[in-house]
């Protein structure tokens, strides 16, 4: 009897063995071959593995990199704040007449003219407009007219910056591509120009990027914006959120005015709300850096001045928008002469789109702080080379 039970259990030993070693072998093989699905696993343990595409996402979230790339906390504003109630042209002769009556400046007898207007750059603003037999004229204010023999019609720029719902965690910027050589700016998989490796992606003008990291190269600085992706940093206008105070700033917010990158953060409640780009002062009419107060606003203003003693730099404009002073004759304020942002251009004030100039004054109150500063340290800060500023 114990002979045949040997038997037996014999039997069933070879019956189940092989099935559970081959089970079990399967089982440790399919472990050993799955891959991670697509994810960032640099800070997660798992027993899949993370090769291919996860492997790949993975080594980019080391450098900072999320792919897919974070959304933008944030929006534009509302495009109403781009409307204005004045029109604009372009002075575009010298000592242009100005007239008292339409039918005078239809005949355009410049011996009947009761003033002119004869700064080297003139913006007029107008106030309505006739035609009558192929003539053009600007009412310029009640009962004044001129021609357009002598004004172009402009149309006001209506770029925006953004208004934040957070404060991002990463340094971002816009696309600059009209500071480019030739008006195209295509990223290259390294940074530098010692290997031709461009990469085929083109960026349009104002394209909001991430910036992940910076490396020298070509004795310029260089901006990685994504993956194998890299800029000079003169195409691209940074912003570098930054929530802590300047020294001096006694509340929880401010105004900061980047020099070097060209930019304009706005900070409430120590948070991030608003950036876009700006143009200080070229020079040498340089925006002054320091800490200072908003002191007065005015939604329109004219403004003149001249810098040189013959008066040849001599600047006239009418109904400057959404003007807030802040360091004697410098101020923020609205440019519709301003075809494009990112680079100084003005006689030391700090000059934005219609729209950022009005969502800004929408904002501000008198006496809240504007801290101007230059990271690159190339805006000279002695005293001694300001003036009052301008336009």
């Amino acid at each position: 009897m114990k002979h045949i039970l040997f038997v037996l259990l014999g039997i069933l030993i070879l019956s189940f063995s092989p099935t559970t070693n081959v089970h079990a072998a399967e089982d440790s093989f399919k472990t050993a071959s799955e891959l991670c699905l697509p994810g960032n696993y640099s800070f997660t343990v798992t027993d899949c593995q993370a090769d291919g595409p996860s492997s790949y996402q993975s080594k980019m979230a080391l450098t900072g990199i999320s792919l897919p790339q974070l959304p933008f906390p944030a929006v534009k504003p509302e495009f109403e704040l781009t409307y204005l109630d004045q029109q604009y042209g372009y002075v575009h002769t010298q000592n242009a007449p100005v007239y008292n009556s339409m039918e005078d400046a239809l005949k355009n007898q410049r011996g009947k003219a009761i003033r002119h207007v004869s700064s080297s750059f003139s913006y007029i603003s107008y106030i309505d407009s006739a035609v009558e037999d192929g003539k053009r004229v600007y009412m310029v204010a009640p009962g004044e007219w001129m021609t357009a023999h002598d004004v172009a019609r402009v149309t006001a720029p209506v770029f925006q910056g953004l208004e934040f719902t957070e404060t991002p965690a990463l340094t971002f910027g816009w696309v600059l591509t009209y500071l480019s050589q030739n008006g195209i700016v295509e990223t290259k998989r390294t940074p530098g120009y010692d290997i031709d490796d461009y990469t085929g992606h083109i960026l349009q003008n104002h394209d909001l990027v991430w910036v992940y990291d910076t490396a020298e190269a070509n004795g310029m600085e260089w901006y990685q914006l994504g993956p194998d992706e890299w800029v000079p940093d003169n195409l691209i206008a940074r912003v570098i959120p930054n929530t802590n105070p300047p020294v001096g700033v006694d509340n929880d917010r401010w105004i900061e005015i980047n020099l070097y990158e060209q930019t304009i953060t706005i900070y409430d409640h120590y948070q991030l709300v608003f950036a876009t780009l700006v143009a200080s002062g070229l020079e040498p009419l340089w925006t002054r850096p320091g800490l200072f107060k908003i002191y007065d606003k005015l939604e329109t203003t004219p403004m003149r001045g001249s810098f040189e003693a013959d008066g040849s730099d001599a600047y006239y404009l009418e109904d400057v928008p959404w003007t807030m002073y802040f360091d004697e004759a410098r101020a923020l304020h609205g440019a519709y002469w301003r075809a494009n942002l990112g680079f100084p251009q003005s006689h030391g004030c700090v000059n934005m789109s219609i729209g950022d100039s009005h969502w800004i004054f929408n904002w501000a109150n008198e006496g809240d702080w504007v801290y101007v500063w230059d990271p690159s340290g190339r805006t000279p800060i002695d005293e001694d080379l300001y003036g009052e500023g301008g336009a």
